[in-house]
């Protein structure tokens, strides 16, 4: 992983293929690199931005017709120039010394788990590595089954990867040809405008501007792209077409505005996506997440599956994880229906008691989410067909993989860190929550309108919650200069309490965890001294009181309290305890305001600490790989 573009066309295609590499850099990455046909092939790679690729293309007046190009996350081997892509192979008996020039290019997002033995196989038939990769593999494998036909070639080499992959592959002997294939990780088509380009990505978002038109290629799909024309075979590699549609993917290099960093842009956005977000919605029916078959037309109907199921199963990695929690609360305490949520990746791997009657909901920001997607495949082998997601990108894998859906509208997130993502996932799992009620005739009208009124009010009670930025800025003075910190909350906001962890040590790298507060007393108040920031989420509900016993013991340990507090809690700011004042009370919502200064509050720690606040180091924005 991370970001793939390729391209075959009659023009110079670099320009096209940085600029891509720069719409996809939001997704984070270690280093990237470009190799193209020039008459044989030639590559830049390097360790720093994307940018820097751009100066060193242009100053090596790298130009070529075809070409690959992409931006690395490290999975094997350590982030440095011998292991970034595009990778060569030589062929057997050579190496990047050989006065031979190299025949194959390749760039790969995934992981290939075969790639040990595939690596002994190689080397004992005198390929040469120059890195610790899996995907150098698949550039040897290539060139070993290599015999004047690059297509044949990447055909009879993906027979042989077990993992997940998306590649796309030049060769030194064909220089009008790419060839693509995947499975488990992301790759699109891109039909270009005048027959005379075709391109590659793992992501639409890469091709903005370029191309409208887009091909899903599905799971096993191998395709051969030339500058007029391109055939797909498919698992069994027998030729077959895929539908184009017209995608209009943004690009991902967005204005920034009055803003430092895309982080606090998408914090300041989420009024505006909550309302983009529940746009449209006037009642709460099941129909608001009715699947969409081919071509736009009607799919699965949510009414009938809603009134089928009788318990819900939720599958999510990360912050989608952390909603899912919190509507696991909602679903049980409004909609009565039992509900369990799984850690995407730990569910595949453990003995389950499927059932039949369980409405499997996956939350993902991409929709391509390695972990989720293979979780989700997993449920359904098991026998449970009732597939739901909330998602943010309505032509992603995960949205076409399941039968019902509902498409959050945060719009494109950069900082890899979530925000609005995250409140526009609450906003959807709320609406499911009722939309489940009402079918199982446990929506009462007048319920159903006060919870609408709330939700229509969000986005003006979050424009309240932001003007609180002055007051985190003081708070987040204070955590710049820590090393660790702790997290309470209790019931819904437990959660909450766990997002906001997760956000300070995302991009500040401060040490940050998260309890339940009743579970302080069982162990985490050893940790508890002056030199511990303790930030309790402490809305006036029925566990108040509760909170207040748990906050006590962190002050009679010398622990220094931070309290985002709810009007009428009776909680004052005095020594060792610092409160700041929600604007209002929002009952079964809270948790959409109350993360909003949790935030805050990690964002503006970042900026004191001088961190990369939109790409923190080691992480990515899309996790295409397990």
């Amino acid at each position: 992983m991370c970001g793939i573009v390729g391209a075959a066309s009659s023009r110079n295609i670099v320009p096209v293929l940085v600029q891509g590499l720069q719409r996809l850099e939001y997704r984070g990455y270690d280093s990237c690199g470009v190799a193209v046909h020039a008459g044989g092939l030639t590559r830049t790679r390097t360790t720093s931005r994307v940018a820097d690729l751009l100066t060193q293309v242009h100053d090596d007046q790298v130009e070529g017709l075809t070409g690959i190009a992409h931006t690395r996350w490290a999975t094997h081997g350590a982030p440095v120039v011998h292991n970034a892509h595009p990778h060569f192979s030589y062929g057997p008996g050579e190496g990047p010394d050989s006065t031979k020039p190299p025949r194959v290019a390749l760039v790969h997002n995934g992981i290939i788990e075969n790639h040990e033995a595939l690596r002994a196989s190689l080397q004992a038939r005198g390929y040469v590595f120059s890195s610790q990769t899996d995907t150098e593999v698949i550039a040897h494998l290539i060139d070993s089954h290599y015999d004047g036909d690059l297509f044949e070639a990447v055909k009879a080499s993906v027979k042989q990867l077990h993992g997940a992959y998306a590649i796309a592959a030049i060769c030194r002997d064909e220089p009008h040809r790419v060839i693509g294939a995947r499975a488990g990780s992301p790759l699109i088509l891109g039909v270009g405008a005048d027959g005379t380009e075709n391109f590659l990505a793992s992501d639409a978002m890469a091709l903005a501007g370029v191309t409208d038109q887009i091909v899903y290629l599905e799971e096993g799909d191998v395709v051969d792209l030339q500058p007029g024309k391109y055939w797909i075979v498919d698992r069994a590699h027998k030729p077959v077409a895929r539908t184009v549609r017209t995608v209009q993917a943004h690009s991902g290099a967005a204005e920034l505005g009055p803003y430092r960093h895309y982080m606090q842009k998408e914090i300041f956005e989420q009024p505006r996506a909550i309302g983009d977000t529940l746009e449209g919605v006037q009642g709460i029916v099941p129909e608001l997440f009715d699947g969409v078959g081919q071509d736009g037309a009607t799919g699965a109907s949510a009414h009938r599956v809603f009134k089928a199921i009788d318990k819900v199963l939720i599958l999510a990695c990360g912050t989608s994880y952390y909603s899912g929690c919190a509507a696991k609360y909602w679903l049980e305490g409004i909609a009565k229906i039992p509900t369990q949520v799984e850690i995407a990746s730990e569910y595949r791997y453990r003995d389950s008691v499927p059932d039949p009657k369980t409405l499997v909901v996956t939350i993902t920001q991409s929709g391509e989410t390695a972990d989720t997607l293979a979780a989700l495949k997993h449920a359904r082998s098991l026998g449970m067909e009732h597939t739901l997601t909330i998602c943010n990108v309505a032509t992603s894998a995960m949205v076409r993989e399941c039968k019902l859906a509902y498409i959050t509208r945060a719009g494109v997130e950069i900082g890899v860190a979530s925000t609005k993502a995250f409140t526009t996932q609450l906003a959807g799992l709320f609406l499911l929550t009722l939309a489940l009620a009402q079918a199982k005739g446990r929506l009462s009208d007048a319920d159903e309108a006060r919870y609408l009124k709330e939700m229509r009010h969000l986005p003006v009670a979050l424009q309240s919650v932001l003007a609180l930025e002055p007051q985190l800025i003081s708070w987040s003075e204070d955590f710049a200069r820590k090393e660790n910190a702790l997290f309470l909350g209790r019931g819904l906001h437990y959660p909450i309490a766990l997002e906001g962890a997760l956000k300070l040590k995302e991009v500040t790298y401060i040490h940050a965890e998260a309890y339940a507060a009743g579970e302080l007393k069982h162990g985490p108040l050893a940790l508890v001294t002056s030199e511990m920031p303790v930030v309790a989420v402490a809305p006036n509900d029925a566990l108040l009181e509760k909170l207040k016993s748990n906050l006590q013991e962190v002050r009679a340990r010398g622990g220094v309290l931070y309290v985002l507090a709810d009007r009428d809690t009776q909680i004052d700011s005095s020594e060792g305890i610092h409160v700041i004042r929600m604007p209002e009370h929002y009952g079964a919502l809270s948790p959409l305001l109350h993360v909003v200064p949790l935030q805050l509050l990690a964002y503006h720690t970042a900026c004191a600490r001088g961190t990369d606040v939109d790409k923190p180091r080691n992480l990515a924005k899309s996790v295409t790989v397990e």
